[in-house]
């Protein structure tokens, strides 16, 4: 299996090794001290100032395939790129390639109107706002899309939003102005035709982020994921998205780039955890040798480099078939890589930690953070078993299953 990439894609590969290496890398304890110092939930000063540096340098807007906004990528090109980032978490809103910013303004390209576009979009894509996305539940289960509860109802000239969100990841940037909240608009509708998606600027009345949440003790300030009130929110008719009652048309289309820009930056903190179990097995002794000298440990080394370019390899082609066939047809090799990247993401950073001892424990690395993340990912956009749902149906129906 070969993946051809363009001279273009090739030439901003090697940019952003280099950015990554000269800017990135040795910036990482300044990043964690900016956090850490005065107001946690405030831009921070490194990013804002490598945003610019990033951006005369041509290493922006790197996603956005079929689109002039974008880099001019295809998603198979974009992928390796989406690996370099991803092996330093803050780094993609470096190059204004992160999430959910980019889903958003992919919704936007894709089935904004014009003003819509004009109010939003551009401001997304010059990095002066940030954006969140509204869809998962607290009481209900949001792995179900079809169980969601907000409403979002017609009176007159304007849309009444109502309902409780969590997970709202990006809702806690002091940045993030606008919405997208998924909501039920025609309770009464075949299943996949009652819930719409809409935009709520975060300023209207009515809206109230109750708290941000933790997980597994991170607050990932300045960021961080909101769980938000919607309490008889009015805006505008023209701030629904493509129409009433075509929230899961957008869902399907948001969704399949998002999961493998997650799955390749996935694959970037497997690869850098596996380099740091390599330095360390060389550097530590135990036992009267080296750990790279004990046979648990090199077994553990060979199953990492196997497991991470196995996955790297089918992320890859679901890029290509989104390319080439489109989201809908690709449906069972993104739902394969979602189980897939998750999991041997996990499983690398665990033989990291294990080598590295109670350092890979502490906050010393950027292991137990890398770890926290992965497994959070093992349900975001949808959990595992939801994935390999899809793939066993698509499976049978090879068979002759209805």
């Amino acid at each position: 299996m070969q993946f051809e990439l363009s001279d273009r894609a090739s030439e901003l590969r090697e940019q952003l090794l280099a950015f990554m290496d000269a800017h990135v890398y040795p910036n990482e304890q300044t990043f964690a001290e900016q956090v850490a110092a005065g107001d946690r939930w405030k831009p921070v000063a490194i990013v804002e100032e490598l945003k610019g540096q990033a951006r005369a340098a041509g290493l922006w807007n790197l996603f956005l395939p079929d689109s002039d906004l974008g880099a001019g990528l295809t998603n198979l090109e974009y992928a390796p790129l989406c690996e370099i980032m991803g092996r330093v978490a803050w780094a993609p809103e470096v190059f204004n390639c992160s999430a959910p910013d980019t889903g958003n303004m992919e919704v936007l390209v894709r089935y904004g109107s014009v003003a819509q576009q004009r109010r939003w979009l551009r401001p997304l894509l010059d990095g002066q706002i940030r954006s969140c996305f509204a869809m998962t539940e607290p009481d209900v289960a949001s792995s179900d899309a079809t169980n969601i509860r907000a409403s979002i109802v017609r009176d007159g000239d304007e849309y009444v939003v109502n309902g409780r969100k969590w997970w709202t990841t990006g809702a806690g940037d002091p940045r993030c102005e606008i919405a997208i909240v998924m909501g039920r608009s025609a309770p009464q509708a075949e299943a996949y035709r009652q819930q719409s998606m809409i935009l709520v600027p975060l300023g209207t009345p009515g809206v109230t982020i109750e708290r941000t949440l933790t997980v597994f003790g991170y607050d990932e300030a300045p960021h961080g994921h909101a769980e938000i009130t919607f309490d008889d929110v009015r805006v505008p008719l023209t701030n629904m998205l493509l129409g009433e009652g075509r929230g899961f048309e957008i869902a399907q289309g948001r969704l399949g780039p998002g999961r493998i820009h997650h799955c390749m930056r996935l694959i970037g903190q497997a690869e850098r955890a596996l380099e740091a179990m390599c330095r360390r097995a060389l550097a530590r002794e135990a036992f009267g040798r080296p750990l790279a000298g004990h046979g648990t440990v090199r077994a553990d080394i060979a199953t990492s480099r196997i497991e991470i370019d196995q996955a790297r390899l089918l992320v890859l082609h679901a890029a290509r078939m989104m390319d080439t066939v489109g989201p809908k047809q690709a449906r069972g090799e993104v739902a394969m890589i979602k189980v897939v990247a998750p999991a041997v993401a996990l499983a690398v950073i665990d033989r990291a930690i294990q080598v590295h001892g109670g350092a890979g424990v502490s906050g010393d690395t950027f292991l137990a953070e890398a770890w926290a993340n992965a497994r959070t990912l093992r349900l975001a956009d949808g959990p595992d078993e939801v994935h390999a749902e899809t793939v066993a149906k698509l499976e049978l129906r090879k068979h002759g299953a209805s």
